[in-house]
C-alpha cells in the first residue's frame, strides 16, 4: 500500500472521529493540521482543539490515535496536541461551515 493510500484510509477514519458537543467530525471542523505518514507506515498526526480547556481532550485524542491504529497498513500512530495556529471558524470545511450554521 502507498503512502498516499494510507493517507486516504486515515482522512476517511478521521472523518468517523467527533468532538462529542459538536456535530461535526474532527478532519472538516478543521482540526488536523498535519498527518506524517513514514516509509515504515508509523503515523503522526499534529491536530487542535477548538478550545485549549476542552474537556473531552484525552477522549478526542484517544480516539483518533485507536482509529487510526486500526487501519490497515499502520503500524503505530502518535497524535501530537497543539495550538499554534490558533484554530478558528475559517479552517472548518464549507460542509462543517454549513451544517453549523454559518454559510
Amino acid at each position: 500500500m502507498t503512502k498516499f493510500e494510507i493517507e486516504e484510509r486515515i482522512v476517511a477514519m478521521l472523518k468517523t472521529v467527533y468532538d462529542p458537543e459538536i456535530p461535526v467530525n474532527v478532519y472538516d471542523l478543521g482540526l488536523i493540521y498535519k498527518i506524517d505518514v513514514t516509509d515504515e507506515s508509523d503515523v503522526t498526526i499534529d491536530m487542535t482543539l477548538t478550545a485549549p480547556n476542552c474537556p473531552a481532550a484525552d477522549f478526542i485524542m484517544e480516539d483518533v490515535r485507536q482509529k487510526i491504529e486500526s487501519i490497515d497498513g499502520v503500524r503505530t500512530a502518535t497524535i501530537n496536541l497543539v495550538f499554534e495556529p490558533e484554530w478558528n471558524k475559517d479552517m472548518m470545511s464549507e460542509e462543517a461551515k454549513l451544517e453549523l450554521g454559518f454559510l
